[in-house]
């Protein structure tokens, strides 16, 4: 597919880039739009927000992407459904209630997955993310750049599913 009918990727990350770790989001976020792929809109926000529903809304498969405090090292990459429990405080809004919203608001669904690379020091603000940081955003985006060409969307999905392996392919 080309143009207009080509399925369209959301690549939506979140975190503080001045706070450690808590910037792998947007850092991934930055190396794919570094790539300037025509099918692919990136967004980067300091939290998750009801209003990211309407931005969703508008595209096929969404990948939400954030640092994870605990978990599989380097990345988890996991499948997102509506759901979850939403409100107008953007503290209490995930990824599921995001696409709850987009689903009850604006009659969208879009394929979805979580990408949650795995950060060690949350703590220091103005700090730098740290080596092993850098180490798990270098492989879950050296693991997800084959897959942000228009063809290969779903291949994001079938692995969140876990009916591929998620490393090592």
């Amino acid at each position: 597919m080309t143009g207009a009918d080509a399925p369209r990727l959301l690549v939506l990350a979140w975190g503080n880039p001045s706070r450690g770790d808590d910037a792998l989001g947007p850092a991934f976020a930055d190396a794919v739009e570094k790539l300037a792929l025509e099918h692919v809109t990136v967004e980067a926000d300091f939290q998750l927000s009801p209003e990211h529903a309407h931005l969703v809304a508008r595209h096929r498969y969404v990948l939400f992407v954030d640092a994870a405090s605990a978990g599989a090292e380097p990345f988890t990459l996991s499948r997102v459904l509506p759901g979850g429990r939403w409100s107008f405080s953007s503290h209490t809004c995930g990824p599921d209630a995001v696409l709850a919203l987009s689903e009850t608001l604006f009659n969208a669904r879009p394929e979805a997955a979580m990408l949650a690379i795995r950060g060690h020091e949350f703590q220091g603000l103005g700090e730098p993310l740290s080596a092993a940081a850098r180490r798990n955003l270098a492989s879950a985006f050296e693991f997800l750049r084959p897959l942000l060409r228009p063809e290969c969307f779903g291949g994001i999905m079938v692995r969140a599913n876990g009916m591929c392996p998620t490393q090592g392919d």
